[in-house]
């Protein structure tokens, strides 16, 4: 499975927000995925088994428990993609904070002028 697939899912996406976080038991992943999305507890151990399988998490038995946690690799590799098209929002992102920056100057000077009179 492609890796856009994997994270086009929403209930994916936030089940790695999740992880990101820390590493997690699949029961705590459940309850919050379950409150959130409205679905059933098997719905959410098929999302935690494509996960794994496509290798964005990693889990391991603690006694009766099962912990999830993030793998990076597949993370880096979207990243890798994403890298030749971070120029079209950096040149748009620095152009906003010139902007910004702008604004709080004229507000600044603009204040004093106030102040002034």
């Amino acid at each position: 499975m492609h890796a856009f697939d994997v994270l086009g899912d929403p209930v994916r996406r936030r089940i790695l927000e999740l992880l990101a976080d820390g590493e997690r038991p699949a029961g705590a992943i459940s309850e919050v995925v379950r409150a959130e999305f409205g679905i059933s507890q098997p719905a959410v151990s098929q999302h935690l088994k494509v996960l794994r399988e496509a290798g964005f998490a990693t889990v391991r038995a603690d006694g009766t428990r099962r912990l999830y946690a993030v793998d990076a690799a597949p993370l880096q590799e979207v990243d890798a993609w994403l890298e030749r098209f971070r120029g079209f929002w950096s040149q748009r992102l620095d152009a906003l904070a010139t902007e910004l920056a702008r604004g709080r100057r004229k507000r600044s000077g603009h204040a004093t002028s106030e102040e002034d009179t």
